[in-house]
């Protein structure tokens, strides 16, 4: 087979041709003779119908028409390879997959497909919608419709927009807010003070600002909070309460009394970092805002006509409580006490010690400016602390007190310490005095701590009677007061098991000041009325 052969051809290996009667030697010698010999097979006509065969296959059309595909003798002889060698010489067909090298997939013998050609589809790349949006997620297309219907509803006839008195509506059916919030949210809108709010301005803060799809902690988070930060502090709180001082029907009373209308504002807003304000840095955040149940309290101040129902947060009572109990103290009325105040405080029932260790400014940093004085603000914290010791932020509160070298546990050494004046009270008051033994032993019981040794600020908050524990060690009446418990009063806070020790001070004592207010009302009345007052029962 000497054959001139002039030019580039690729090369095959050939073996592959599986020849027996050609040496593989001179193939590779001549590799043209491959290329002519492969070229001839392809124009057979067998071959021709062979390919078609397998081109209508992969597009579909019909099944393989192969060897070993049907039975028969016709079979047989119409799927065999044509072929110009010897049976059983054929040359293999060139692999499936353009991946895979011919010298690694060496075969003997003929090719046998036993399987229908399959159509190898690209990888589809998996999208991965956007779950992150630095304004907000963008409306739904349909909500967006639906808002903007209700939109075009509230600002028909109103061409040049809503002045503040006109906003509420908008605030309340619209934005799903506390009608308190009206005036916030036009300032927000209104940022070059026209007063007036436009329907495209609204649309573009609202809609177009991704407002309509943050939850409603948010939403009052974004409107209340000062540009560029990312706390609330306690004076962005102030807009809102003075519109639910001006427009709340259970607080219209206090409207000819503008300086109680202040005082009431600052007592909720205390009473508000107290609780929500974990922290304890007056920067309230979004996190702490999520947790908390001021939201709730909110549309229930909202809803309700009777403030005094709203036992969160916005309770005139519980102000006027805290506020007459501050004011008893005061006695020079400077708006601050010092020591010798407090210490008076619930008929003397505080020891000296843990008076000294509230002024030391352990448990929290007094606002007052005055060397040795507690503000008003620091007399709320305290006083919410000493009556409602089942709150987290009380138990934490008098943790401070108790942990004399701040290590972050009580000892037995500590609690020693603060109830040797508290025995010493009463041998003073002729009472049968309890040894501390006995108190520790009565404590353990009733924390039960994980290490009988020492006490952590984890097992108090574990322990319902962990206010006991702290009223044994520096506050003999309420010490007294365990040690004799009522069962009409067990009955009746079991009955009531949403009320907490605070919602039951506060009530109690309300009634206590108002008779005392009464009665002096009465004492310094005419005759007329005094005499009718004590004519009435009979």
């Amino acid at each position: 087979m000497d054959l001139d052969f002039n030019g580039d051809v690729a090369s095959l290996d050939a073996e592959l041709l599986q020849l027996g009667e050609v040496s593989p030697f001179a193939i590779k010698a001549n590799p043209c003779v491959a290329v002519k010999l492969f070229d001839q097979w392809l124009s057979l006509p067998e071959t021709n119908s062979l390919v078609k065969s397998l081109l209508n296959n992969a597009k579909g059309v019909g099944p393989v028409n192969v060897a070993g595909a049907s039975s028969g003798t016709n079979a047989v002889a119409s799927n065999t390879l044509p072929s110009m060698f010897p049976a059983g010489s054929t040359p293999p067909l060139s692999p499936r997959s353009s991946s895979v090298s011919p010298r690694l997939t060496k075969q003997r013998g003929p090719s046998v497909f036993r399987l229908p050609l399959k159509l190898v589809n690209e990888p589809v790349k998996e999208h991965i919608p956007q779950f992150y949006f630095l304004n907000g997620r963008p409306p739904p297309n349909e909500l967006k419709e639906r808002c903007l219907f209700r939109i075009n509803q509230f600002f028909y006839g109103h061409v040049d927009g809503l002045q503040m008195h006109e906003f509420k509506p908008v605030t309340k059916e619209i934005c799903k807010l506390p009608s308190f919030f009206s005036a916030a949210l036009f300032r927000k809108i209104d940022t070059d003070c026209s007063g007036i709010v436009t329907r495209d301005a609204f649309v573009d803060y609202w809609i177009n600002g991704n407002m309509l799809t943050k939850d409603l902690a948010t939403q009052i988070y974004t409107i209340l909070k000062q540009p560029d930060v990312r706390y609330l502090a306690q004076d962005d709180f102030k807009p809102v309460l003075r519109e639910l001082l001006t427009t709340h029907p259970g607080l219209e009373f206090l409207q000819s009394t503008p300086e109680f209308q202040e005082r009431y504002a600052e007592t909720v807003i205390y009473r508000i970092f107290y609780y929500v304000n974990r922290a304890g840095n007056g920067r309230l955040s979004l996190r702490e805002l999520k947790r908390s149940n001021l939201i709730a309290a909110m549309q229930h101040a909202d809803e309700e006509e009777d403030i005094n129902k709203v036992l969160r947060y916005f309770s005139y009572e519980h102000f006027y409580v805290i506020y007459c109990k501050f004011w008893e103290l005061d006695t020079d009325h400077d708006f601050l006490i010092d020591k010798e105040n407090l210490i008076r405080y619930g008929n003397h029932a505080l020891t000296y010690r843990i008076v000294d260790r509230i002024f030391s400014q352990v448990p929290r940093k007094f606002t007052s400016k005055v060397e040795g004085k507690m503000g008003y603000q620091d007399f709320v914290y305290f006083i919410l602390s000493e009556e409602d010791k089942s709150s987290e932020p009380s138990l934490e509160y008098w943790f401070k007190c108790i942990d004399l070298d701040g290590n972050g546990i009580i000892t037995r050494n500590e609690m020693q310490f603060f109830y040797e004046e508290q025995l010493h009270r009463m041998e003073c008051m002729a009472q049968e005095p309890v040894l501390f033994e006995d108190i520790l032993c009565q404590i353990v019981d009733m924390v039960y701590p994980e290490d009988d040794s020492y006490f952590t600020l984890r097992d108090l908050k574990g322990s319902k009677l962990s206010g006991s524990v702290f009223n044994i060690l520096f506050n003999l009446n309420k010490f007294m007061a365990f040690e004799t418990r009522d069962p009409f009063l067990i009955r009746q806070e079991r009955e009531n098991p949403t009320l907490t020790e605070w919602d039951r001070f506060a009530h109690r004592e309300y009634i206590r000041l108002s008779m005392e207010e009464d009665a002096e009302d009465a004492s310094n009345g005419s005759a007329d009325v005094w005499d009718e007052s004590l004519e009435a029962p009979f």
